[in-house]
């Protein structure tokens, strides 16, 4: 199967260290480094979840750079302080970027909201794309997103959009809503998920997208895509870091 990713990148970092003391200039916690960890973030975190699910992925991404760096007391795997670097990018060129080496099986767009998507970009990839497009968005949603088969947002999201909804009728039935524990919501619908200790949720969101794509792929059931979802969820959830499947 083949995959185009569209949206922006960061650079996962995590510096892990003993924390064990407060500084004596303010109630603040002192972190010793120890050693650091790098992933690609973002859209690019989807891009290698589907990897290790055996897609071929084509990547439209920002080329400047964008950080999170995260201080971790590794005792207890507790973040200390997170840093964003570059917290925006150039805006997407779309005559440069669109024909990149279709056609696809599905496209995702991965909107984190950076400055790299605009509305009318996302609306123009959905109406353009021959492919089902899977959305996963930080935007307020609306009429732009209409084209689009499937949306995938988090409970935080969803209650910050719940007012706004209702005047979109036509996006009630492709609204998925992730909800961590409490498992996932689909057409009014709960699909209930295994409970697991959890060590990160960085990047959670992203596995579920590139499990639900890779799955819907292969048996055109959503209902079978979101459960393999949200099994792909509960591995990296266990582990430390953002992980992949």
């Amino acid at each position: 199967m083949k995959i185009l990713v569209i949206g922006d990148s960061c650079k996962d970092i995590f510096i892990y260290g003993d924390c064990d003391r407060l500084a004596p200039e303010a109630p603040v916690p002192v972190i010793k480094p120890r050693h650091r960890k790098e992933n690609p973030g973002m859209a690019s975190n989807v891009v290698e979840n589907l990897k290790k699910l055996g897609a071929k992925v084509n990547l439209i991404t920002n080329k400047n750079g964008i950080s999170k760096i995260r201080y971790m007391d590794e005792r207890y795997n507790q973040m200390v302080l997170r840093v964003d670097e570059n917290d925006s990018c150039d805006r997407i060129n779309i005559n440069d970027d669109f024909m990149f080496y279709g056609p696809y099986d599905a496209a995702i767009i991965s909107d984190y909201n950076k400055g790299f998507l605009t509305e009318e970009d996302i609306r123009f990839f959905s109406e353009k794309l021959e492919c089902p497009v899977f959305l996963d968005t930080k935007k307020f949603l609306g009429d732009w997103c209409n084209n689009v088969d499937f949306i995938k947002i988090n409970s935080q999201e969803h209650r910050k959009n719940f007012e706004r909804l209702p005047n979109y009728p036509e996006l009630e039935d492709k609204i998925i809503v992730t909800k961590g524990k409490y498992g996932c919501l689909y057409k009014n619908k709960t699909y209930s998920t295994k409970e697991v200790p959890v060590k990160d949720v960085s990047g959670a969101g992203d596995t579920f997208i590139a499990g639900l794509v890779f799955e819907y792929i292969k048996s055109k059931d959503i209902e079978k895509a979101i459960k393999f979802a949200q099994e792909c969820t509960t591995k990296v959830v266990q582990k430390s870091g953002v992980a992949t499947i």
